[in-house]
């Protein structure tokens, strides 16, 4: 990274840092986006399982993960200031807590999933997809989780590409043992749905022996030694990620659990709905990659200036990547409304699903400039280390607002199923709303200094 004089240079540094996050972002989430692709290629049941599963697995994964996060401001801020020595013990504890957290996740699933199907009222053969799923799927946790950690480190450097190139293998990876694991293919087991979550766990075991070898061996990681003279686990250290990190990841989860809780409450609605929800969730979580690769790019070159004391031009990061964010939502939009059906007979050749999906894209569609502008100003946030007021407009603004006003509408008025989208809809434009709020305060109160 370098500093920057211009707005022009400033956007043409946010592009060369954004891209090569947008395709790790891309190819990080293509794990999840062909499990439910290539399950409902195998049977409606293992993608209705798929779906329970992933809406367990995927806002605790995310949410504990987030804590990870904030290795990248940390480390960022420690580069702006000039502080490079104290980098490799950053990262080293970082590493510790992601191990931790791993095991955490994984006692909690072990235990705990059963009875948490157990409230959710679901066919059998559907529970068991679920189940076999998650177990599955947690046996990568501790190679994901300190992925996550290492990545953080890698961004924070500036060397976003080489995060690129990692993250471009897995999705091939994954779609080979998919192919093996969900069909049966070459002799393996077919084990429909349960095989997608093998499959992901090993691809997340090769990622990180491949970004582990990048590591140690690269320029300019290598120079800072962090596979080696490994100091106990330091609870100071362990805190400071911990105390940037938790507000982040409870704002992650606050966000990615309310799409988890509608899907559980549409599970009264009968397997064909569920299944188009998470179709259309799954597409749309994969627009929503765009925003969210420019709310990393933020967090990284706000920090970065913000470290260097040029607070100036953390105020123009801050709001050139939410103008580019808005800029390129008006394009996932039209995707969604006018390719809706289409893209929903990319996963399903049964009729009614494919009808369900399209309805629910069009509600999507309206979300996107809500997503585009909440996304960039969070990750600026993060780069100011501003999250603790933020977690909590983010639980205001789904909990509070979004969910109850969708159950509401779902039991008041004829919207069916849809009602939680518009619930999702009004929930991310309160949000959008309170965080530029909250960026704009933080941004005067610096600059009266």
């Amino acid at each position: 990274m370098y500093e920057t004089a211009t707005k022009k240079g400033k956007m043409n540094l946010l592009l060369k840092i954004v891209f090569p996050i947008l395709v790790t972002q891309v190819a990080m989430y293509l794990v999840t986006f062909f499990d439910i692709y290539m399950t409902a290629r195998y049977s409606t049941t293992d993608l209705a399982g798929v779906s329970i599963g992933s809406s367990f697995w995927m806002p605790v994964y995310i949410g504990l993960a987030g804590i990870l996060l904030s290795i990248t401001p940390i480390v960022a801020q420690l580069m702006g200031a000039k502080k490079k020595d104290d980098v490799k013990e950053s990262v080293q504890q970082g590493i510790y807590l992601a191990i931790m957290l791993a095991l955490v996740v994984f006692a909690f699933f072990f235990f705990g999933i059963e009875f948490l199907l157990s409230f959710i009222s679901l066919e059998p053969a559907v529970a068991a997809v679920a189940h076999d799923y998650i177990f599955a799927m947690s046996l990568g946790l501790i190679p994901l989780f300190v992925y996550n950690a290492l990545r953080s480190y890698i961004d924070a450097l500036g060397s976003t590409r080489i995060s690129m190139v990692i993250s471009l293998m897995s999705a091939p990876i994954n779609v080979f043992f998919n192919y093996l694991l969900i069909f049966g293919n070459f002799g393996f087991p077919e084990l429909g749905g349960a095989g997608a979550g093998y499959a992901s766990a090993l691809t997340y075991w090769i990622i990180l022996a491949i970004a582990v070898v990048i590591i140690h061996t690269q320029k300019p990681f290598n120079a800072f030694q962090i596979f080696r003279k490994w100091p106990r686990p330091s609870f100071r250290r362990i805190k400071e990620i911990s105390m940037i990190g938790v507000p982040i990841g409870i704002s992650i989860f606050a966000e990615t659990s309310i799409f988890s809780a509608v899907t559980f409450m549409m599970s009264e609605y009968g397997t064909n709905t569920i299944s188009a929800h998470q179709i259309a969730l799954n597409f749309t979580s994969l627009l929503y990659m765009l925003p969210l690769s420019i709310s990393m790019g933020a967090t990284i070159l706000v920090g970065y200036e913000v470290g260097a004391q040029r607070f100036h031009d953390a105020k123009q990061y801050s709001w050139i990547a939410v103008g580019s964010a808005i800029l390129f939502s008006f394009a996932s939009a039209s995707i969604l409304y006018f390719m809706r059906d289409s893209i929903a007979a990319l996963y399903s050749s049964d009729p009614a699903v494919i009808n369900l999906t399209a309805q629910f894209l069009v509600f999507a569609a309206l979300f996107q400039v809500s997503d585009a502008i909440q996304a960039p100003v969070q990750g600026a946030l993060r780069g100011y280390k501003d999250v603790n007021i933020t977690f909590v407009m983010a639980l205001i603004s789904y909990w509070v607002i979004g969910l109850p006003v969708g159950y509401l509408l779902s039991n008041t008025t004829d919207f069916g199923p849809f009602a939680f989208w518009i619930g999702l809809i009004a929930g991310l434009t309160a949000g959008a709303f309170t965080l530029s709020l909250r960026l704009l305060s933080i941004q005067k109160k610096i600059a009266l200094r």
